[in-house]
């Protein structure tokens, strides 16, 4: 990425975590301007970092930190949030991986899966367009069956990322579906097949049972797929990603996230939390609705600008 590129990025992420970033700034603020740190104090602080969605974990290293660390003359509030941004940055730079397309499985085969709403649809489709640029015949596949939308959006994606499209009527087997695209990926010769699937609830048990099936049906094609199992969040949603986490990880074997609208919420210190819990690799992060406002994940640059510091 060149520096252009770079800035634009940080200035759309920490724009993105804005509403995170002043919600919890605006609250050290007050805390530390009351009084020094004394036990009241890193309390509090601790419970401005629980109310931001970062986690009893996370939460209690700061205050562990701040609690032994050794200021001039009084912690300011930029000194805090520092603690706060190296402390976010060490959970976050374990998971903070790319998502690595593996030559050898051809096609490479990315199974997407969410709740209704999470950005499946739009999230492959940035994803097809950088895959695409980086030089691998594409695939996408409408899994989706239960929404004659979802296939015309993916095909709409298909269309402007310049990838090969695979989709059956509304209402069409969604497990045949997944067959049909990777038997007809191998025949193509494709590098990359991303499969969409159907927006389920995590508690609605026929659903899952449907997603177990996609899994299983692919095997019978190639026994390794799906290589990637991208599970894409929705930020907005808060402490309900951490269940969908847990059951999507259960059911359909999670190897990756991706957590999307990161620029409409004040709930992105969740993904502090989803990664100190479950400990599931981060690919991206996505902070705007453009093809490019999908992007590879930085542990330093999310803790920076989710604590409200500069680049």
């Amino acid at each position: 990425m060149n520096d252009s590129a770079t800035g634009n990025w940080w200035q759309r992420l920490t724009g993105g975590l804005k509403r995170s970033s002043s919600a919890l700034g605006a609250a050290i603020a007050e805390v530390v301007a009351k009084r020094q740190l004394d036990a009241a104090a890193l309390a509090d602080i601790e419970d401005v970092l629980i109310r931001a969605d970062l986690g009893l974990e996370t939460a209690g290293s700061v205050v562990n930190e701040l609690r032994f660390a050794r200021f001039s003359s009084g912690a300011t509030p930029d000194e805090v949030k520092a603690v706060v941004a190296a402390e976010v940055e060490k959970v976050l730079a374990d998971v903070a991986q790319p998502l690595v397309i593996d030559a050898t499985k051809k096609p490479f085969v990315i199974l997407v899966v969410g709740v209704n709403g999470s950005g499946k649809t739009t999230t492959i489709g940035k994803l097809a367009a950088r895959f695409r640029v980086e030089g691998y015949a594409v695939m996408l596949a409408a899994g989706d069956t239960f929404r004659a939308a979802a296939i015309d959006q993916l095909k709409i994606w298909a269309e402007r990322a310049d990838a090969a499209f695979v989709a059956r009527e509304a209402g069409a087997d969604a497990a045949g579906l997944a067959f049909d695209a990777l038997a007809t990926a191998k025949q193509r010769g494709i590098d990359v097949l991303l499969v969409d699937t159907a927006g389920r609830l995590q508690n609605r048990t026929e659903l899952m049972t449907e997603l177990q099936k996609i899994v299983r049906v692919m095997k019978k094609v190639d026994e390794s797929a799906p290589h990637a199992v991208l599970l894409v969040l929705d930020a907005t949603v808060g402490q309900n990603a951490l269940s969908q986490v847990e059951i999507f990880q259960k059911t359909a074997g999670v190897t990756g996230l991706a957590m999307t609208k990161l620029d409409g919420t004040a709930r992105g210190g969740i993904l502090v939390a989803i990664a100190a819990k479950f400990k599931i690799p981060v690919h991206f992060i996505g902070v705007g609705e453009s093809i490019d406002d999908l992007s590879p994940f930085s542990a330093r640059d999310f803790a920076q600008a989710i604590a409200g510091l500069g680049s």
